[in-house]
């Protein structure tokens, strides 16, 4: 059997024993005992690990270039957070997503490790602290409430491109059904009644069109994640910073992460403020609710097969049922349904929990953070999921759809400007109690020539706006 060895740490509330081979001391070795919560570390998220890596070597950075930070620690500091930049020591990570202390766990959790592989780079064991602390030196100038929402930003920032990149996977392939379906006519809907002609593609289209509005969303409110407290220390007032450090710790944030943050104007404002969060929560859930709407319109239209609308087809990509053998149910949009769902839920406790905020500080920031995650990465999942599993196999049933075009009453709202509005309910009641289509109670009413009606019930005549002669 093998026996764990353990090193001596100590905090404010006395002295505890630390796994050798840990990483991570004294605080986060607490904030396992205290927030059993989900069962989730925080290193589910990658990204918000490298984020804090990121934060942390351009504080370093900035507090070496300004000389209260000695070289040598610096540089062990700086090459500790470039490894796990690079995902190494992720598993380290070991705080629950969930945990008061408005993110202090997951501070601590990343000052510990960093602290430790700063000390063996520089030839020492860990846990010996006098050499290099987390606290006073990988946590120089900083507070965790400046700290962890600038690391959450971060994330979040290449998050959002993600979630943007797989929206433009599944728009280009929406787009290219739009144009393959560009010339079949079918029957638009209102209120799930036939209304008047449209085209396929002209439907799909407007699937793409939407994935592109959202995008610009995206990018807008990417912009307001942009803008970060860091140097603000404890309540925005920035003590125990030097008054250089703010702007120096966001340039070196900007260089090493390739993105353009800037300082708040007020620290004090943007360390007590969730709107940011709150608008991206915001953008999410439109991007899920248009996306469910979207699902909702691909099981409709392919709902049957015979026995429902049957316009187009699914491609088939697992078996239905467990009784009833043959039978395909539209899975990828029924998940992508379950994704919007979820993110709308997510949305509630993000507002929830931003508007909790009490004074200069809100507490609740890790669940606002832990929220905004799984949406993106959700999204992010189900429009590649969306894109890959079934836009690009779906297919038109031709056939059915001029079928359902030549016997629908939907035709008659073309010929009102011919016909008048009383000639064209008449034919249209005369249809629905006959069964015969429009065209040809038209034709036996002598209301227009065949080559009228053919003309104006040409497809590109019945799909865009015209002069009435």
């Amino acid at each position: 059997m093998m026996t764990t060895t353990y090193r001596t740490e100590h905090d404010l509330l006395g002295e505890r024993e630390v796994p050798v081979e840990a990483y991570y001391g004294i605080h986060t070795l607490r904030a396992l005992e205290n927030f059993p919560i989900t069962g989730t570390p925080i290193r589910v998220y990658p990204g918000l690990i490298r984020a804090l890596a990121f934060v942390k070597e351009a504080c370093a950075q900035a507090n070496k270039e300004l000389g209260h930070l000695d070289e040598k620690r610096a540089d062990a500091i700086i090459q500790a957070c470039q490894e796990i930049r690079a995902g190494h020591l992720h598993e380290h990570f070991v705080v629950d997503v969930i945990q008061g202390g408005a993110g202090t766990s997951t501070n601590m959790n990343a000052n510990e490790v960093i602290a430790n592989r700063a000390l063996e780079i520089l030839g020492f064991e860990r846990g010996n602290y006098q050499e290099l602390h987390p606290l006073e030196h990988v946590n120089l100038s900083q507070s965790t409430n400046d700290v962890y929402p600038t690391a959450v930003k971060v994330a979040l920032r290449f998050k959002i491109d993600q979630l943007v990149g797989a929206m433009d996977v599944l728009y280009t392939d929406f787009d290219k059904k739009a144009r393959e379906f560009a010339e079949i006519l079918k029957m638009g809907r209102t209120q799930m009644q036939d209304a008047v002609p449209m085209t396929l593609g002209q439907e799909f289209s407007t699937y793409a069109v939407m994935l592109r509005e959202d995008q610009q969303r995206l990018r807008e409110a990417a912009l307001l994640i942009q803008e970060i407290n860091l140097g603000a220390t404890a309540i925005g007032t920035g003590i125990n910073a030097p008054p250089e450090y703010a702007p120096l710790a966001c340039k070196w944030l900007s260089a090493l992460t390739g993105v353009h943050f800037v300082t708040a104007d007020n620290l004090v404002e943007a360390t007590q403020d969730a709107g940011s969060f709150v608008q991206l929560s915001g953008v999410l859930k439109r991007v899920a609710v248009k996306l469910s709407k979207v699902c909702n319109d691909l099981r409709l239209l392919s709902s049957g097969p015979r026995a429902g609308l049957g316009e187009i087809n699914l491609p088939p990509v697992q078996a239905g049922s467990s009784i009833m053998p043959g039978k395909v149910n539209p899975v990828i949009p029924e998940v992508v349904n379950q994704i919007a769902f979820e993110v709308i839920g997510n949305d509630v406790t993000v507002s929830f929990a931003a508007e909790a905020g009490q004074l200069q500080l809100n507490a609740f920031e890790p669940v606002i953070a832990h929220n905004l995650f799984n949406s993106l990465i959700y999204l992010r999942q189900g429009c590649l999921t969306l894109a890959e599993r079934c836009v690009r196999g779906i297919t038109a049933n031709r056939e059915h759809l001029h079928d359902i075009v030549t016997h629908s009453i939907g035709i008659v709202t073309a010929l009102n400007p011919y016909i008048g509005y009383e000639n064209a309910s008449a034919v249209a009641k005369e249809a629905y109690a006959t069964g015969k289509g429009v065209a040809e109670i038209v034709l036996d009413k002598g209301l227009l020539t065949k080559e009228q009606l053919d003309e104006i019930l040409r497809p590109e005549n019945l799909t865009q706006p015209r002069p009435v002669s």
